[in-house]
């Protein structure tokens, strides 16, 4: 019988990384228990996420051990990456595992066409926030009582392609409280950026849904309309300029009873005769790129209509402000957050769209609608 060999002459155990599978959720789950004391990922979770097309789990392992896990969500539509979860086994920490699963995580993201990749870190996870900004995150906002214990969280971001970037968040973000005020939550958010003095409440964007609603659209709520949004910026002396390539009434292919286009048509009237009355600008035109372009480099704020189909995948009229811009990519502020998705805020703010997709995104229904209301710092009356 041949001797042991010696703990000295033994081959050391070679970390590697492969993509997860469900036969690794066990050990997956093993993880969390022994790393999270709350905000636990569940057996659900893990089995939904690896299910997912737009996320990505990668493991780590030494021999047959699992030794830590990144997972990542992709956003449909945009270009940007979200570092989920992300965990080492206390028994294989300090071996370099943690930085080869994360310098694996950005490779899956430029390998998904990810411009930027996003986290969030407990503010008094020290070793985890030292590994991040070893490798090149920088913090961009924060989370007051994020996780279950009541900690505050860092939001961390890299750039994973070189671009010139928004030039920082500018635009506060305002996150809609309804399925049917991104419109309001939009404006808002513009408006914001115009003015420290708006402040942005819930009371405020029912305010501005009232008086922009279309009353109907879809199966549901009315949305806002291009004209009413106009007239309430205008209304709380906002200059503003108004593209829309249709004279006819906003949305009114998307509900099919006779009746309630007649209330919408009733609407639109109303506010185009209103709207004649003030002095905004109103260009039956589509915009183009250039056209938000140049806005943005004067310092006016674009409030752009889209489709939700491209990022959401169901189709609905939604506004997002635009934020910034540079050679590639036009970015947003997304005023829905679907926490149910594993959405937080972080995965909104700022959202580089590559601007041919932002160009296919920015128009609605089968009248191809293309509008956008364009904010600019208060009127001197």
């Amino acid at each position: 019988m041949p001797l042991p060999t010696p703990l000295a002459q033994m081959e050391p155990r070679v970390a590697s990384v492969r993509v997860a599978t469900l036969a690794d959720v066990p050990a997956l789950l093993r993880i969390e228990d022994r790393c999270f004391s709350t905000d636990r990922l569940t057996r659900r979770s893990f089995n939904h996420l690896l299910r997912r097309g737009n996320a990505t789990c990668l493991v780590a392992t030494e021999g047959d051990v699992l030794a830590g896990y990144a997972l990542l969500l992709f956003n449909a539509g945009t270009s940007l990456a979200r570092l989920y979860s992300f965990a080492v086994d206390p028994d294989h920490r300090r071996k370099g595992i943690a930085e080869m699963l994360l310098e694996a995580g950005e490779k899956a993201a430029v390998d998904h066409d990810a411009a930027y990749i996003r986290l969030e870190v407990r503010r008094d996870n020290t070793p985890a926030i030292a590994l991040y900004k070893k490798h090149g995150y920088r913090e961009f906002g924060t989370f007051p009582d994020y996780y279950e214990d009541h900690m505050e969280a860092l939001r961390l971001e890299k750039r994973l392609q070189p671009s010139t970037g928004p030039g920082g968040i500018r635009v506060p973000f305002y996150e809609q409280t309804t399925d049917f005020t991104c419109g309001a939550a939009a404006l808002m958010m513009a408006m914001r950026a115009l003015d420290l003095s708006v402040e942005l409440t819930r009371k405020l964007e029912l305010r501005i849904w009232r008086e922009s609603t279309t009353i109907f659209m879809t199966s549901g709520h009315g949305g806002t309309g291009p004209f009413g949004l106009a007239l309430a910026a205008w209304n709380r002396g906002f200059n503003v300029q108004l593209y829309v390539n249709d004279e006819r009434p906003s949305f009114l292919d998307s509900v099919r009873n006779e009746s309630k286009k007649e209330v919408m048509r009733i609407v639109h009237e109303e506010q185009a005769e209103e709207l004649s009355r003030t002095g905004v600008e109103l260009l039956y035109q589509p915009f183009t790129p250039d056209i938000l372009a140049a806005s943005l480099a004067e310092g006016a704020i674009p409030v752009v209509l889209i489709s939700s189909y491209r990022i959401y995948r169901e189709k609905f009229p939604h506004w997002v402000v635009v934020t910034g811009n540079d050679d590639k990519f036009f970015y947003v502020h997304d005023p829905l957050v679907e926490y149910e998705k594993h959405q937080t805020a972080t995965d909104r703010i700022n959202m580089p769209i590559p601007k041919r997709e932002f160009e296919r995104m920015a128009k609605y229904g089968k009248a191809q609608l293309k509008a956008a209301v364009i904010l600019r710092p208060r009127r001197v009356d």
